[in-house]
């Protein structure tokens, strides 16, 4: 009977190591591959901050319109669309064209002195990206955050796992934090 009570105990705490050791390689951010002026934050961290103060913290989800009607969005995220999905399919994928307006629609819709902005994108790159582009219009950024971990998340890299190549590491959605297919004209683009 001791050595089958030693064997759970083992299953047990080998089963909580290996359970911590998936969710910290799963939930691991990684900075975006983009440098960026501003700050950065995990979206449960981005999240609270948020809801302290919803007048003034805001979420600019910089994706496409299909990303964000199709894919979800956080609730209460404001479109602003870094790039527009093209026409031109280039064998890969679809070409993505720059928003020649995003700067001046940031601008016009959010102003620097009363509000601070969190960008987010599918995954953290696009948002340092665009970051980048309001700080270069006048935003400051000590009043700018980038979401790591988007909206989706990383990859999984494990040629083991059934989930290998789904994003399924972190991001916004994959928290099980607050998000929505609803769409909101005063939110939309």
């Amino acid at each position: 009977m001791k050595k089958f009570i030693t064997l759970q105990i083992i299953l047990l705490l080998m089963t909580g190591i290996a359970s911590t050791a998936i969710a910290e390689s799963v939930f691991m951010y990684k900075k975006p591959k983009v440098q960026h002026p501003g700050k950065e934050a995990m979206p449960l961290e981005a999240y609270e901050l948020i809801k302290k103060n919803p007048v003034e913290m805001i979420i600019v989800d910089v994706r496409t319109q299909g990303e964000y009607q199709f894919v979800g969005h956080p609730e209460g995220a404001y479109l602003v669309p870094f790039q527009i999905l093209g026409t031109v399919f280039n064998g890969k994928e679809y070409e993505m064209i720059e928003n020649k307006n995003f700067t001046r629609d940031l601008m016009t819709k959010f102003k620097p002195n009363q509000h601070t902005l969190f960008f987010l994108c599918r995954s953290g790159s696009r948002a340092a990206e665009a970051l980048n582009a309001a700080v270069a219009a006048g935003w400051p950024a000590d009043r700018a955050y980038v979401i790591l971990g988007g909206f989706e998340g990383d990859k999984l890299k494990d040629n083991n796992s059934a989930y290998n190549g789904l994003r399924i590491g972190g991001g916004w959605r994959n928290e099980g934090l607050p998000w929505t297919y609803s769409m909101d004209s005063k939110l939309v683009y």
